[in-house]
């Protein structure tokens, strides 16, 4: 998908971070704009910018972990849009917790939304992806998708899920000839809100997990979105965002399972 102007692009997680960077990225790329949030306020925020630079978006609250909520929303585009030619799943959230102590509910609550609302979206628009002729799927999975980090056993388990379910949709669309490109993003650190708002475990009660990961981030969510575009349009099957995630993903090739005693005497005493 090397030429972007009047493709219809879907993105979830529409309302802040990331999402709002790229809808501004695309948008100025020509496309057509159908943008999801279950923030309110973020999405009015997110169309207002994209209007206000006289992009074509229109917004649409939507809870990604919902299948029903899903399906229907592919349903609205289509009737507002007709077919989507690009779709990204980004929204996301986190917990920061010890395996021992995160909660079912803590946990549930991630993998609908990191995890089903990655699959749900994928698969309630790729037959518009197919019938539109020149499709694009991006799911978002993290560098922790690539190698494990303690602390984060529920975002570490959507994450890989997310990698393993892209990367075999691929095999299988290239399989079956359809005109559809799909690319897993790893994001490193990004200066978004999702440390901040994460939920936390015991352990992590007294830590101000947001000023702790700003100090880590260096990529702007403009600069990602930058990334995620160009990786788009060279069909690039994996998109690496931020010198940590080239750094990350080096580390997981070359080392494999061996990366876990460096991570293990670097984090120790950390979580």
């Amino acid at each position: 998908m090397k030429h972007l102007k009047g493709k219809v692009a879907v993105i979830t997680g529409a309302g802040s971070g990331i999402g709002r960077a790229l809808a501004l990225e695309l948008g100025r790329a020509g496309c057509r704009l159908a943008l999801s949030d279950v923030s309110e306020t973020g999405l009015r925020g997110s169309v207002a910018a994209c209007e206000a630079i006289g992009v074509e978006a229109r917004g649409y609250l939507l809870d990604v972990s919902k299948r029903e909520a899903v399906y229907a929303h592919a349903e609205e585009v289509k009737r507002d849009f007709g077919n989507a030619n690009l779709v990204i799943n980004n929204a996301g959230v986190a917990v920061a917790a010890l395996a021992s102590e995160t909660s079912w509910a803590d946990f549930e609550w991630l993998m609908g939304i990191n995890f089903w609302g990655v699959t749900y979206g994928s698969q309630a628009f790729l037959p518009q992806l197919i019938e539109s002729g020149e499709g694009h799927l991006v799911n978002i999975s993290s560098v922790f998708g690539l190698i494990a980090a303690p602390g984060n056993s529920a975002y570490n388990a959507a994450k890989f899920g997310v990698r393993g379910y892209t990367e075999c949709l691929r095999l299988e669309l290239m399989m079956q000839g359809h005109p559809v490109q799909v690319s897993c993003v790893h994001p490193g650190g990004i200066r978004t809100n999702i440390a901040r708002t994460a939920r936390k475990g015991e352990s992590n009660q007294d830590r101000d997990l947001g000023r702790e990961f700003e100090k880590l981030a260096r990529t702007t969510p403009e600069q990602a979105a930058a990334i995620i575009v160009k990786g788009i349009r060279a069909d690039n099957p994996r998109i690496l965002v931020g010198g940590d995630a080239v750094v990350i993903g080096g580390l997981a090739r070359l080392l494999g399972i061996g990366y876990q005693p460096l991570i293990a005497r670097f984090m120790k005493g950390k979580v």
